[in-house]
């Protein structure tokens, strides 16, 4: 289109709108747009509708043009999906994890910048980035009133020289912004404080949008802001001024119908709808909610629900703007000026209030009754697994003997009841006994509901004279400081406190592997016997070895249920129907004694909602912050990288020039993995403690640190050497590759073969890459399900792998596969590696990459067996979109921005 018609577009769709107190601004009408006869707007999905307007703004003829707008004007519900969107989108947010590599990244970039004769500062972000420190803290002490200020102290030990250069990076980029720590959790924190309504240049308005690096950017879905995890490769991208491509999504409507019975939580139903949407396959696509069920929910309860959304597989799951947006803003603080302007806006797009059944087109509509749902868990290694209260008992005693590849555990059924001395203090352990009781994670601690609910049922549980035993590691971790101030003055910290659930830390803590380790008697005996011990947490996660290695059953619960198991004391028990314990009476008492009503939880509700409350925590998040205050930092423009085994400048720029290398194909690589269904990010990327016998401890100890230092990868990603020793270093991970024992059962963590022997797959990859050898990487259904963790991607470029070839991707790490330079791949027609009895001794050439890659071709994988036979497999090549195929060519995004940016 030529200027002039971009010009007559948007001239014809901007307009003015009024608040209710005379405040008149500027936007990009959509029913301008509808009216106009371009598309039919007003049936679109209302998420659908957020991005067509940042379309239309954002039109210019030349990375968003007339086209791209029709296009997404006229999104028919059913058509075969192959036009890319491109979304500039209105901010950043980053936690610290992944955080701190991106601005590596930039520090690395300016670096470039100024050898190529440029001026460093055209390297800045282009959109508000804000970072929010969550993922450091971790739960070392509990159960105690000063266990909040011995974990911070030493959080900040180990991390003084990140948390120095986070400050630098404060100084240097004028649109970085940083949430210290001990604050809260980054998507609590978005939905609380960094959400301020409507954005604004000037007069003109446009509604929130982000792109987040974590996969649970969706909670903000839940005040009608569209935005989603991606990795911190591609929202480095974003921050620089690239749109966000991605394809043209289906949107599948879930209708709610009804109300939430009594007694049953916002957590019991994410679990019911992540259950269900798993089994409906929803990745990739968005997810609206709708219906009078919907409207019927809290704010709280919707973040909840959008928090899950990579638990359930879509890229959203958004909740309309309507009333209860309204009542939060203005609970949480937001001026009512910002409030009316918000409310206008969307009024003015014919967008305001959640719609009903017919008013929307979507792809496919599913329902769900709230009435159906009941008290729930899940696990006992994946979140979609749903087990309802009164089922735990049975349902442990199945999968503890059932087969590991159905989810179960291998073990002999007569061994359940069996118990084991602890050598300490007369404990003793078994199987299913509770070693982690954690109220934990944003997706539930955002929730006041819940919360009071888990407070009010501890307040009883004290009262009946109940206790958890002391060898159970219990710990509060809440999302923000608001929290603690609502329970404190509901009279409900000290109870919680008092079962052993006191302040640990504001931080992610054990939903991300934070729980901190437990006494080493408990897991010498874990160990020894191999028991089947367990976890209960408010959290989204609950991946093999992500809670703790030691732990190997990991249930997902409400807040209230978590304190309840606690109480318990063990997993595989039916809570509906079984005594928690006796009381000071020497009577049972039963769950049900304990289970606070709706109207208990209501009464106490308005203390956290107190507008005054969060103005008062916001207004300066550093005041009193000693630790924080008194960190020192470098400053400049550039970074100096100083000797650090926690930075140091990525390799990545390493012999950049400004034109590209051509790409090749893939000749006589070598297997690295041979990897199973439902390999997730967890188990690629290195995440949690590590020991000194593995290539990263090794690594560490080689430089002078001790054990007790090594801290954890988390804290690590800034240095790339400790990084990619972690890839694939899971000790739950298993590869295939390597032969079982005479039982059948094959080694487990972070082992390949090389040459015929037992590897770590570093020193393998090492070798391999040593003599120029290509590696492939080959797995099952669902692989690079997890948290958007850009290391998972970079870690597996840095090894030298090539081609990632699978029956499926998650959307995410799919996406960073191709940012970083790695092909993925997959199987067509039924195709597997097992079913071309592949063993790893194979060698492997990718043909058709040199020619010109195009989205979604065809290539050939040529199989080269030892007895020199040969099998050729069409494979479908999972570069997705037109600008994948030039982050490839670039050799990754990054090379591809720095490029854009320099000319």
């Amino acid at each position: 289109m030529s200027d002039t018609g971009i010009a007559r577009l948007k001239t014809q769709t901007l307009k003015s709108f009024t608040t209710r107190s005379g405040i008149t601004g500027r936007y990009f009408s959509l029913p301008a747009l509808d009216a106009a006869g371009i598309g039919p707007v007003s049936r679109l999905p209302v998420s659908l509708r957020i991005v067509l307007e940042a379309v239309l703004r954002h039109c210019d003829g030349l990375k968003v043009d007339e086209e791209h707008v029709r296009a997404l004007a006229n999104w028919a519900p059913a058509a075969e999906r192959s036009a890319e969107i491109p979304f500039v989108v209105a901010r950043v947010v980053l936690q610290d994890f992944t955080g701190v590599p991106l601005l590596c990244d930039l520090a690395a970039m300016r670096d470039v910048a100024a050898g190529q004769g440029r001026d460093p500062k055209r390297i800045e972000p282009l959109v508000p980035v804000d970072l929010v420190v969550d993922h450091s803290v971790q739960v070392d002490h509990y159960g105690s009133p000063i266990a909040l200020r011995q974990n911070m102290e030493l959080e900040f030990e180990r991390n003084r020289e990140r948390y120095q250069f986070l400050k630098w990076g404060m100084q240097a980029f004028d649109t970085f912004g940083v949430v210290p720590p001990g604050i809260g959790i980054v998507h609590q924190i978005n939905l609380e404080y960094l959400f301020r309504g409507l954005r604004h240049d000037g007069d003109l308005y446009y509604p929130d949008t982000l792109v987040g690096t974590d996969s649970h950017t969706t909670m903000i879905n839940a005040l009608g802001v569209v935005g989603w995890g991606v990795g911190g490769i591609e929202a480095e991208a974003a921050m620089l001024g690239q749109p966000v491509y991605f394809l043209t999504p289906d949107v599948i409507g879930v209708e709610l119908r009804g109300r939430l019975p009594e007694g049953v939580t916002a957590t019991d139903l994410v679990l019911t709808v992540t259950e269900m949407l798993r089994r409906e396959k929803v990745v990739g696509k968005f997810v609206e909610f709708f219906g009078e069920g919907t409207a019927n929910l809290t704010v709280t309860d919707r973040a909840t629900i959008a928090n899950m959304a990579p638990e359930y597989g879509a890229t959203m799951g958004f909740f309309p703007v309507d009333e209860k947006t309204l009542v939060y803003m203005r609970g949480t603080g937001r001026d009512e000026e910002s409030c009316e302007l918000f409310e206008a806006w969307f009024r003015a797009q014919q967008m305001f209030g959640v719609p009903r059944a017919g008013e929307i087109d979507y792809t496919r509509t599913l329902v769900l009754d709230l009435a159906s749902i009941v008290p729930s868990l899940a696990g006992p290694k994946r979140p979609q697994d749903r087990i309802a209260l009164s089922d735990m008992r049975s349902r442990f005693a199945e999968l503890f003997s059932a087969p590991t590849a159905d989810n179960g555990f291998g073990k002999v059924a007569g061994e359940l009841d069996t118990r084991y001395p602890s050598g300490r203090n007369g404990i003793e352990l078994g199987n299913g006994d509770v070693l982690i009781a954690a109220i934990t994670s944003c997706t539930n601690t955002s929730n006041p509901a819940v919360l009071i609910a888990a407070g009010l049922l501890a307040k009883k549980a004290v009262d009946a004279g109940l206790k958890v035993a002391p060898h159970i590691k219990t710990s509060l971790a809440p999302g923000s400081r608001v929290v603690t101030d609502y329970l404190e003055k509901a009279g409900l910290l000290a109870p919680l406190a008092e079962l052993g659930f006191a302040l640990a830390g504001y931080g992610c803590t054990t939903c991300i592997g934070n729980a901190g380790d437990l006494a080493p008697e408990f897991n010498d005996t874990i160990a020894r016997h191999e028991l089947v011990a367990a976890a209960v947490l408010s959290g989204n996660r609950n991946f093999e070895a992500r809670i703790h290695p030691s732990i190997r059953a990991n249930y997902l619960a409400s807040p209230p249920l978590v304190v309840a198991f606690a109480i318990a004391g063990r997993a595989n028990i039916d809570l509906s129907a079984e005594p928690l314990g006796s009381g000071r009476d020497g009577k049972p008492v039963y769950l049900r004694d304990l289970w606070p009503s709706s109207d208990e939880i209501a009464a106490i509700m308005p203390l956290a909602m107190d507008p005054d409350n969060y103005q008062r925590r916001y207004t300066d998040l550093t005041r009193d912050h000693d630790l924080w205050n008194a960190i020192t930092a470098p400053v400049g423009q550039r970074y100096d990288w100083p000797v650090s085994t926690y930075i140091a400048r990525p390799p990545f720029f390493d012999g950049f020039a400004m034109m590209p290398t051509p790409t090749t194909d893939i000749r006589e690589a070598r297997a690295l993995l041979l990897l199973g269904d439902s390999v997730t990010t967890d188990h690629i990327s290195p995440a949690g403690s590590f020991r000194e016998t593995t290539p990263a401890g090794q690594w560490l100890t080689a430089r002078g640190v001790a054990r007790k230092d090594f801290n954890s990868y988390g804290s690590r990603r800034g240095h790339h050497d400790v990084m990619v020793r972690g890839t694939f270093a899971n000790v739950r991970i298993r590869n295939l590759m390597l032969p079982a024992d005479a039982d059948g059962k094959r080694p487990e963590g972070g082992y390949t073969l090389l040459d015929g022997r037992q590897a770590t797959v570093f020193d393998a990859a090492s070798t391999y890459l040593a003599r120029g050898t290509p590696t492939v990487i080959f797995a099952g259904e669902e692989y690079g399900t997890g948290s958007s963790r850009d290391w998972a991607a970079k870690g597996t470029a840095l090894l030298g792998v090539k081609a990632v070839i699978a029956k499926s991707f998650e959307r995410i790490h799919r996406s960073n596969l191709v940012g970083m330079g790695v092909l993925p791949l997959q199987f067509r027609n039924g195709d597997s590696w097992q079913s071309l009895g592949l063993d790893g001794s194979e060698r492997f050439d990718i043909g058709g990459v040199a020619a010109g890659l195009q989205p979604l071709q065809d290539l050939e994988l040529v199989v080269r067996r030892e007895d020199g036979s040969e099998t050729r497999v069409s494979l479908l090549c999972r570069i997705d979109t037109p600008i994948e195929v030039e982050y490839y060519r670039h050799g990754g995004i990054l090379p591809y921005v720095l490029r854009d940016i320099l000319r």
